[in-house]
């Protein structure tokens, strides 16, 4: 059953790992998603799968830390269909260094992608919401925002810092008939960890698609019931708890 027909999806990150598996599942419940990405050719690639099954699915330049960039894709989004339904909070950056080799410029780049970003989809993403009087956004935190570990300092920084923010907007778009929730995301076989850490064992990740389905579950429910958090874990994961 298409539960989202009709339904418009922004997806930040929607060009690879965890954004595309969301993508894909959304398209699958009847939503028009849009891939938004830096990487235009793999938004696209994205999109081909989606659409070559049937789905609706655009693909759009977007760079999350930008404000002028957020600002005119959504705009253009609310021109070109009228509405829009669900935001997807996904793109992230990690530079995995000790906090004496991490440079300055490094610190700002990830908080600007990380936790900028989120602030900018969701202040223009709620001027649209506030209007329609419904929505959903959802924000990929981590469980890296719950404890810490060695050389990952700025990603946790930002993974709070989501979190905190993500509790926040909660309170205050639910007056308008938002729902927020902040997935807690444990480790995932996706290009952000593989691509740096090829050695961790297969069997303490889990595939992004698992977490992709609880997301499009929460965002089909339609009732007057929220859930602020989930914490979404592979069975064998070791970083939590």
């Amino acid at each position: 059953m298409e539960k989202l027909q009709g339904k418009v999806a922004l997806i930040s990150g929607g060009a690879q790992g965890l954004g595309q598996q969301i993508c894909y599942q959304l398209a699958e419940a009847g939503a028009t998603v849009i891939a938004g990405d830096i990487q235009e050719e793999k938004a696209a690639g994205t999109v081909k799968t989606i659409t070559e099954k049937g789905g609706k699915a655009v693909a759009m330049r977007l760079d999350v830390s930008s404000e002028q960039s957020v600002k005119e894709t959504i705009e253009k989004i609310k021109s070109e269909y009228g509405r829009l339904d669900i935001l997807v909070n996904n793109a992230g950056i990690d530079f995995t260094k000790s906090i004496l080799e991490l440079s300055v410029s490094e610190w700002d780049a990830a908080f600007a992608v990380n936790l900028r970003g989120p602030f900018l989809m969701s202040k223009f993403g709620l001027e649209v919401m506030s209007e329609q009087k419904s929505g959903n956004i959802i924000n990929i935190v981590s469980t890296a925002s719950l404890r810490a570990w060695t050389e990952a300092s700025v990603y946790h920084a930002s993974k709070w810092g989501l979190r905190g923010f993500s509790h926040a907007l909660f309170t205050e778009a639910r007056k308008v008939n938002v729902k927020v929730t902040a997935i807690i995301a444990g480790g995932m076989s996706t290009p952000f960890l593989l691509d740096r850490f090829p050695d961790i064992p297969p069997q303490n990740l889990q595939d992004p698609k698992n977490v992709a389905t609880k997301i499009r579950y929460i965002i089909e429910d339609d009732t007057d019931t929220v859930v602020p958090e989930i914490l979404i874990l592979p069975l064998m994961e070791t970083s939590w708890p």
